[in-house]
């Protein structure tokens, strides 16, 4: 409820300068291996533009000024709130992810890393974000997983909300 207006003030803008709808879903594998369609806002709308191999700060993809800005400082995350309130996210555990990335790049992990609700922020969010190898971020996600506790999740809300502001590592 609080955060509400923010999110309705930016479902606005989004509209009015991309002139699409201003949420999207993306596939993602959540706990327990469940399908999981997350919410987020359309910030990419650059039209026939083929997707960087790897996430970049300068992704072609991304057109306007206000789509980078919340993607630099997680607004475009807001809408997930709405799966936290539906118990299919916690709001620290390791992020989800694609079934092709959880295949190909965690493997014998995925079974571990899926054992808890996927966050809203997880440790490698707060240890580098955009700039990780997705190996770095496997194993920051089994070390979240194996040794959570509710003084790591607290640190972990605590960085959260300084790299939300700052805007560090993410592109």
């Amino acid at each position: 409820m609080l955060a509400s207006p923010l999110v309705l003030a930016i479902a606005l803008v989004i509209l009015l300068v991309s002139g699409r709808p201003p949420l999207i879903r993306h596939a993602r594998v959540g706990w327990l291996g469940r399908p999981l369609l997350m919410f987020k806002f359309r910030t990419m709308w650059g039209s026939g533009v083929e997707a960087p191999p790897v996430k970049c700060p300068d992704d072609p993809r991304i057109t306007s000024r206000f789509a980078r800005f919340c993607r630099r400082h997680s607004l475009d995350e807001l809408p997930q709130l709405i799966h936290v309130v539906r118990g299919e996210m916690s709001f620290v555990g390791p992020r989800p992810i694609t079934a092709s990335e959880l295949d190909e790049y965690y493997g014998s992990a995925a079974e571990e890393v899926l054992s808890v609700r996927p966050g809203l922020t997880g440790l490698w969010q707060v240890r580098g974000r955009s700039r990780l190898s997705y190996a770095r971020r496997r194993r920051l996600d089994q070390l979240l997983v194996r040794r959570g506790s509710s003084a790591l999740h607290f640190h972990i809300l605590l960085c959260s909300i300084r790299d939300i502001f700052s805007g560090r590592d993410a592109w």
